[in-house]
């Protein structure tokens, strides 16, 4: 071992196991090191690259001996982009590691009974699932080849594609990605030719100030095509231009917009998207019903799993017509639109405003009549008040974000005792942690995990929890 930086480095170490949030795991001398782009099996140099009490972090420097496990990544960016953490396995072996990672995740973090977890359902598409892409544009791309013989005084530095992992202000210019169809990536790099052609401003996040900004591509089952483009400041003649430049070059595209965006932060929840060409929206379609999509509708970016992930959260709900459902952080209504048939009424909830009215015209769209949807916050909505109001819930589904429920939340689950509780998660480790609070009154029944997001570490999990 020697010593650099005051960080060490390792020799001919072996990488164990693979681990979360996509990284593999090593030993030393009974310290847990946390390796990316790393295969069980590889024998290794690292580099500590950041060192906390429990664990360290490291990159591999060099390789001893490659794990029999590995593949050749399909993507000329893997590596250095940071979307796609593991297409360095096969995808047998990536569904195998999420299956595993989720029952680790509820044995050591909630300390559950995982003995009824079926297997995990992979996804039948390795590449092209995604129905969105958010792009950026920058002015400083991020530089993959170093050379002190290089001049970069004159080299063009605009970037169009994805931020550089842990670095706001860096943006690597994108060639392909593998994740979205066709025609996603025409898009983009006609798109970036005619800027780059044209010298027109790429934002420089750093000055806050420049021309483009961002570019967003959604994709629908039907066919459908939405492209946002999000300027930095109006300049009517340039932005018209390009939106022709779009329209022309790309006819398919049924919903062109764009955005006028001069905050500090690239959302745009709380800005106005405005219509260039074609229609506000895009149109899915799921076991028949059909769902509005606007420019910032929540839609699941697989279609295919999402469809898959909603059969088997409504099979755990066992409904049978006659149950009252709530259903907490419904977002655009999609699960609720989608249970409503064979439920007495669903009643969803969820925090922005805007969801929430699309939930309403989903419902009207497919003349859905036993639906209700709430918008706020759901500590404040959802209260013994809401519940004595509405009635008690004979099912919940719940579908939170990464961070999970809030207490409050699993506190009020807790009293109102419905007889059958179905947990949506992307996140295993804060599931876990929320339904450890359920188990003394809630017997854990199914669990099923599906994979979504293939070449990412990200995996959702299904549970359904029986009152005792």
């Amino acid at each position: 071992m020697s010593r650099r930086r005051n960080l060490p480095q390792y020799e001919e170490v072996e990488i164990l196991s693979a681990g979360g949030e996509g990284k593999c795991i090593a030993k030393i001398e009974e310290k847990v090191i946390f390796v990316p782009y790393a295969a069980p099996g590889d024998i290794v140099d690292l580099q500590v690259v950041k060192k906390k009490r429990s664990y360290l972090e490291a990159k591999i420097t060099k390789f001893h001996k490659k794990s029999a496990l590995r593949i050749e990544p399909k993507c000329e960016h893997f590596g250095v982009c940071g979307g796609c953490k593991w297409q360095q396995l096969p995808y047998e072996e990536q569904a195998r590691f999420k299956h595993q990672q989720v029952k680790d995740n509820l044995e050591r973090i909630g300390k559950l009974d995982t003995s009824s977890m079926k297997d995990i359902l992979a996804a039948p598409k390795e590449y092209y699932y995604r129905n969105k892409l958010e792009y950026t544009f920058s002015n400083l791309a991020w530089l993959t080849e170093f050379s002190k013989d290089i001049n970069y005084s004159d080299r063009n530095m605009n970037a169009l594609g994805f931020h550089i992992p842990g670095m706001f202000d860096r943006v690597l210019n994108i060639d392909n990605c593998y994740l979205q169809a066709e025609p996603s990536n025409s898009i983009r790099l006609a798109i970036k030719k005619y800027a780059d052609d044209n010298a027109l401003e790429y934002f420089d996040i750093r000055k806050q100030n420049g021309f483009l900004r961002n570019l967003i591509v959604r994709t629908a089952s039907t066919g459908d095509l939405m492209v946002v483009l999000v300027f930095f400041k109006e300049d009517e003649e340039k932005r018209e231009k390009l939106m022709n430049f779009i329209l022309n070059e790309f006819p398919q595209i049924t919903s062109l917009m764009y955005v006028i965006n001069e905050k500090k932060n690239d959302s745009i929840t709380d800005q106005q998207v405005l219509l260039f060409a074609g229609k506000n929206h895009i149109m899915e379609i799921m076991e028949g019903l059909h769902f509005k999509v606007g420019p910032k509708s929540f839609y699941q970016t697989n279609n295919e799993q999402a469809y898959e992930l909603y059969k088997i959260a409504r099979e755990f709900a066992q409904l049978t017509g006659e149950e009252l459902v709530y259903d907490l952080y419904t977002g655009t209504g999609t699960i609720a639109n989608f249970v409503a048939a064979k439920s007495k009424k669903v009643i969803g909830i969820e925090y922005v405003d805007e969801a929430i009215e699309d939930a309403k015209v989903n419902s009207a769209l497919n003349e859905i009549t036993n639906t209700a949807f709430y918008a706020g916050d759901m500590v404040k909505v959802l209260d013994d008040l809401f519940v004595d109001t509405h009635g008690k819930p004979d099912v919940i589904i719940t579908d939170p974000p990464r961070s999970g429920m809030h207490p409050k939340v699993v506190e009020l689950l807790h009293r109102i005792e419905a007889d059958k509780i179905v947990y949506v998660s992307c996140n295993s480790a804060t599931q876990a942690r929320d339904v450890e609070l359920l188990k003394d009154k809630y017997t854990i029944k199914a669990i099923q995990a599906v994979d979504m997001f293939p070449q990412t570490h990200h995996v959702e999990n299904v549970m359904l929890l029986e009152l005792k």
